[in-house]
């Protein structure tokens, strides 16, 4: 019998931080959805958890996940966090859908707004991490296809 050869492909990654820095590492997704005749939400929570308002929607599949995010200031620093807007637009295949309630997985968990929320730095060599989570709006009977959009995140080191 002839030998046989196969090759695969994985990615590789890594993160570097740097002091007074913050970089996201896991974009938001909301996963896969198929939508109701009627009009819906769907959650993902800080922690990962996905759900919807309506059961009508049926969330498909595992590859959803809150937004990460990962940063290094000093023990005790002060970070003001802000978003650029309360609310974003995702565009696709049909009508454009909102997202909004951006949620920080703090504890406990806060909205965030345009309005700064301070926190502290805890650990002791600086570097934290944190999740954003957030609310889509699905509307009745949205087409299929592919919805992408963008939303901006600020931290003010003090």
């Amino acid at each position: 019998m002839p030998a046989h050869a196969d090759v695969e492909s994985a990615d590789g990654r890594a993160v570097i931080i740097r002091p007074l820095s913050f970089i996201n590492y896991e974009d938001l997704n909301f996963g896969k959805i198929i939508p109701a005749s009627t009009a819906g939400t769907v959650t993902v929570a800080p922690n990962g958890t996905r759900t919807t308002n309506n059961s009508n929607i049926v969330l498909v599949g595992t590859d959803h996940q809150a937004a990460r995010f990962t940063g290094q200031g000093t023990f005790n620093q002060r970070v003001d966090i802000s978003l650029a807007s309360n609310t974003i637009v995702i565009n696709g295949a049909g009508t454009p859908m909102t997202v909004s309630t951006f949620t920080i997985g703090s504890t406990p968990s806060v909205v965030l707004t345009t309005t700064p929320t301070r926190f502290r730095i805890a650990s002791a060599n600086g570097i934290f991490a944190f999740t954003v989570g957030a609310r889509l709006n699905v509307a009745a009977n949205q087409a299929p296809g592919k919805y992408s959009g963008t939303w901006n995140i600020t931290l003010n080191y003090q």
